[in-house]
Parts: structure tokens; sequence; C-alpha cells
């Protein structure tokens, strides 16, 4: 199996199209998000890991994403991964990530510990309200 794209993302819909197919519509792509709260502060993005199974494979594996920073492991999900040989499908993976200051983590993600899709999230210091003349 391979990885096609991994996303960090808000919302996600499925919808049956003619032809039976299945489209996934991912809303808020995103790379970077402000923090609603100073540092330290926990946030749990949402990843989306698309992968292709080809016709030539038994259809089980298992997906591995490894969360970095600055090289150094702070999060890891395993699960199981089952996909019809010839199709598509995708895994949703979310973490509790602890930032104790604002910056960029790395979610490496593979299959069977094969190559590794790296996919960055930065989480940034909030933004100060707008303000109103009076």
């Amino acid at each position: 199996m391979q990885i096609l794209a991994a996303l960090f993302f808000e919302g996600i819909d499925l919808r049956s199209v003619a032809g039976g197919a299945t489209h996934i519509d991912l809303t808020g792509i995103q790379f970077s998000a402000a923090s609603p709260t100073p540092a330290p502060v926990t946030w749990s993005p949402h990843l989306a890991v698309v992968v292709r199974c080809p016709e030539d494979h038994s259809g089980q594996g298992v997906l591995e994403v490894v969360f970095t920073r600055d090289e150094e492991q702070i999060a890891r999900n395993v699960q199981p991964l089952s996909v019809e040989p010839g199709r598509f499908g995708y895994r949703l993976v979310r973490a509790e990530l602890e930032f104790e200051e604002f910056g960029t983590v790395e979610a490496h993600c593979s299959v069977d510990r094969g190559p590794a899709t790296v996919v960055p999230f930065t989480l940034l210091p909030p933004s100060d309200p707008p303000t109103t003349a009076t």
C-alpha cells in the first residue's frame, strides 16, 4: 500500500457519485493554526491519510504516524489498515500534542514501515483581538 496524501483538516464529508464512486471532501486544510490561549497548551489537530492498495496486495497493513518536534518523538498512533485491493481508503488520526512553546511538529506517516510522508503543522501564538475605533 502507498500513501497518496496526508493533510491536517477541519472537516470531512463523504458522498457517493454516479457509477458507485465515493468522493472525499476535506475542508479547512491547514498547515498552521493560531492557539486560542497562551502556551502551554494541548492541541489536537485532525489528520487524514489517504492510501491506495494495489491489485496484487493482500489489502491488510498497519498505518503508523509518529509526531516529532526537533526530531524527538512526542506522540505516536498505530492502527490496522484494511483496504480492498485495487481501491483507495483513508484513516483519520488525532493526537493530543503538548506545546510548552509555540512551534512546529511533523507527522511522519507510513504504511508497514515503508517510506514516510511527512506533514508539518505549526501552532502559532494567539492573535490579538481586533480593536475597534471609538
